[in-house]
Order: structure tokens, then sequence, then C-alpha cells
């Protein structure tokens, strides 16, 4: 079995009738970092989409952890330990922060001691969403909210997390605590892969970059790289 936890080859994707991801190929080690950057309409989403069974591919293949899951559904890739933190948070507003964590552990059947002490430790890294625990998501703060995503995401014990602009429309003191908890997560041997225009962010917790542009991969950059804003071109939405 591969050591990586996440490799696609050849994928292109269409949505609708729009060909949008065209014979990307990526490989992301376990307990790696990685980063994926480019302009708003590169193509990020969509990518994110397909490994998670979301927008299917048209052609190439994604595995994870070694097994095939190019046409696995996303409830499929849950159980395997794939898990997603969407663009724009998509928490359950009416609901309160507790049971919204509570739904990220929707697919495993574990004591319920167990789910508790998986709550605590979300608190801990968490420790802003204590007093909150039992007010509706709906009422905090875009920052906030961002929090109850990954800790719902987190619940449900993920080998691969994924996440979609985890800093986008955020204040930069929450922005940067968030990051403070990802970075937490990449040193405990969470496989992180986040799609994020902020470079210097990127920097901080990933160790490399995949650099999209009109749908196709068109290079990478280290950390270092990404630190340096050297790559800041790939942030400009294509002419």
């Amino acid at each position: 079995m591969s050591d990586a936890a996440l490799e696609i080859e050849g994928l292109s994707t269409v949505r609708g009738r729009v060909q949008v991801l065209w014979d990307v190929s990526l490989r992301v080690e376990r307990g790696e970092t990685v980063a994926i950057v480019g302009p708003n309409g590169a193509g990020k989403t969509t990518l994110i989409g397909s490994i998670t069974g979301l927008v299917p591919a048209r052609s190439g293949t994604i595995r994870i952890a070694g097994e095939d899951a190019t046409r696995a559904k996303p409830e499929r890739l849950a159980s395997r330990g794939v898990a997603l933190v969407p663009e724009r948070r998509q928490v359950f507003a009416p609901l309160t922060v507790r049971e919204n964590l509570l739904l990220g552990a929707y697919s495993r059947r574990v004591p319920r001691a167990e789910l508790a002490a998986d709550l605590d430790g979300i608190f801990e890294l968490f420790p802003g969403l204590v007093r909150y625990r039992d007010t509706r998501a709906g009422s905090l703060s875009g920052g906030e909210q961002q929090m109850v995503a990954i800790g719902r995401a987190l619940m449900a014990k993920p080998d691969l997390l994924l996440l979609d602009e985890p800093s986008l429309g955020l204040a930069p003191k929450v922005r940067s605590e968030n990051f403070g908890a990802l970075a937490k997560l990449a040193e405990r041997g969470v496989t992180l892969v986040l799609v994020e225009q902020n470079l210097r962010l990127a920097a901080r917790i990933c160790s490399r970059a995949y650099l999209l542009q009109r749908g196709r991969i068109v290079g990478t950059a280290t950390a270092a790289e990404l630190a340096g804003q050297a790559h800041r071109v790939y942030l400009e939405s294509p002419t």
C-alpha cells in the first residue's frame, strides 16, 4: 500500500458543460500539510469537490491511502477518514455549537463517553468556543463559525482534512488563532490540504504548495517561497 494520504493522477472534471480541471496530478504524504493556491476561478474548489466526491471526475484517478476513491460517494469517503471544512463555513445556524460539533461524528459508532472526550478536545483546541457551547451557531462571528466548522470536521476523526479557504473573510486576529490551531493539528500528524489565498498564512503551516491556474497545475512552491510572496502572481486572475 502507498504511503501517500492522497494521490491524484490525470484528473479532469467537468461542471455542467464547462471543463474546469485538466489533467491534474498531485501527491500528499501522510502527515504532510500542503496548500493549493491560485486565482479566483482557477478550479481550486472544484478540485476539493472532486476529492471529496461532491463533484464527479470525468477522468483520472484519485487514491486515498492507496485505495481507489475516484467514484466514491461523500459518505463513503467520510467513513474512510476524509473530512471537509467547506468554503464559508456552512454551519447549521439554528443548532447550538455543541450540536453542530456532534453532527461531525454522525458516521462513528462509539460510546457516549468517547464523544464527550472528543468534544472536550475540540474546546481545548478552540477555547474561545467554550462559553458558546449551548449558543446557536448562527449568532457567532465568522471567525467563531470557522472554529465550529473545523471542530465539526475533526469530530469525524479524519486522517485527511481538507479546508476550502479557511481564512476567507476573517479578521486578522481570529484568522491567526485559527491557523494556530491548524498548526497544532499538523504537529499531531493530521494530513492537511488547504485551499488558501493568503500565502503568508499558508506558509506558517504548509511544507509546500501546488500552483493552480485555469484548471491546471502549473508549478509548486516551498513554504519559504510562499512566505516571501514569490508566487503572488499565481493569485492574480488571468487575463
